[in-house]
């Protein structure tokens, strides 16, 4: 698709031949085998198509004049159609061109580079298919009205422009974790991250993504039971913990902090390599967690990272501290603010309120799991009221 877009500048074009040698391969493969170089295959063929279909309109005349060579070879290797990771990140950064809104950038990256059909990608905005389908094309519209370049930006533009694509590489991640039915999302938001890296190896925050996706990543094996219910970081398994992963995370942030150019995503890698070097959650360095928290919300002052925070200043200074600046945010439709101040209250032995607290936690909570849990929560202080 990276590639296609890359030679005829035209994403619906690219689609609709992408979709044609996929459709070939289902009828042509299972006869003929399968080919030496399959991803060479459905590229070549894929702009053969397009080519064909451009000769025969009148629009796309200039289009086809435009296109690369082709070797109608069905067996044509990748080398013939471009260096395919250059182009996924040129894809990148044009679906998440500054012109477009953060939710067209998010869709447009889930669409066209995470495989995601739109049904998926409107079920992980929480909209109708119908209505997710008319803002991707819209926002498809814009790009080829507005002539938005298919290309990495320049030194001098890059600062501001790899800002969005690295939120919506961390949110293509976040799609994913509302489940076990979310690996592909997950897997993805880590693969363009490592394409990002390498291809980018002097820019720390990028690194730093990679190692809070990796670090985030070596809990997910654990964090739900076999049932499907979700298990709290103070409840899980570490020996089932992914020390692959963990190394290399913790690896990619000792060597941030020898660069010093601190950023989000490295302190949030590093927060991540605190509790990946704990052995319990009591045993976990809260002070340096806090500390870093403090850092991250100089940087970064959202109402999300200050209640990441109070989490923090929990452990270290009790659950009372902790709720005099969680009661001061204004985050009242956000699950998991609910859910903190309702496990704060908890502690505090106000378990009225608690209940209170996690019902409307529930309420909002987008994943099954996560309702799940949290009604539970619910009929536990309840009993507890009673007794």
């Amino acid at each position: 698709m990276a590639t296609l877009i890359r030679i005829f500048g035209d994403i619906d074009v690219a689609e609709d031949a992408v979709q044609e040698a996929f459709a070939l391969a289902l009828r042509r493969w299972p006869v003929d085998g399968l080919p030496p170089n399959p991803g060479g295959w459905i590229t070549t063929t894929a702009r053969n198509r397009a080519i064909d279909h451009l000769r025969r309109e009148a629009r796309g005349r200039e289009l086809s004049r435009l296109a690369l060579p082709v070797d109608r070879s069905d067996d044509a290797s990748p080398g013939e159609v471009g260096p395919v990771q250059d182009d996924r990140l040129r894809l990148i950064f044009t679906c998440c061109h500054p012109a477009l809104s953060v939710e067209a950038q998010v869709g447009l990256t889930l669409r066209l580079l995470g495989g995601l059909t739109t049904g998926e990608v409107a079920r992980a905005f929480l909209v109708a298919e119908p209505t997710m389908a008319k803002r991707l094309v819209r926002a498809k519209h814009k790009i080829k009205a507005a002539n938005i370049p298919y290309r990495v930006p320049s030194e001098a533009e890059l600062p501001e422009r790899l800002r969005p694509v690295l939120a919506v590489l961390y949110l293509t991640y976040n799609a994913g974790t509302g489940g076990p039915s979310g690996d592909d999302l997950r897997h993805e938001g880590i693969r363009l991250a490592r394409i990002l890296a390498n291809l980018m190896p002097d820019e720390a925050e990028v690194a730093g993504l990679l190692a809070l996706l990796l670090l985030t990543e070596s809990r997910w094996a654990v964090r739900f039971a076999r049932d499907g219910s979700l298990i709290l970081l103070r409840d899980q398994d570490r020996a089932m913990w992914d020390r692959t992963m963990i190394e290399e995370g913790m690896a990619i942030v000792r060597a941030c902090l020898r660069r010093n150019q601190p950023g989000p995503y490295q302190i949030q890698a590093a927060i991540n390599a605190v509790h990946a070097d704990a052995a319990s959650i009591e045993s976990t360095d809260w002070s340096q967690i806090l500390a870093l928290y403090d850092q991250l919300l100089a940087l970064a002052p959202t109402q999300v990272v200050a209640m990441n925070r109070a989490i923090a200043l929990a452990e270290v200074q009790g659950p009372e501290a902790a709720l005099a600046i969680i009661d001061d945010l204004d985050l009242d439709g956000y699950h998991l603010f609910h859910a903190t101040r309702a496990d704060l209250l908890r502690r505090l032995g106000r378990l009225d309120e608690a209940a209170l607290a996690y019902a409307r936690a529930a309420t909002l909570a987008g994943a099954d799991a996560e309702r799940a849990f949290l009604l539970q929560r619910v009929e536990l202080a309840q009993s507890a009221t009673e007794r």
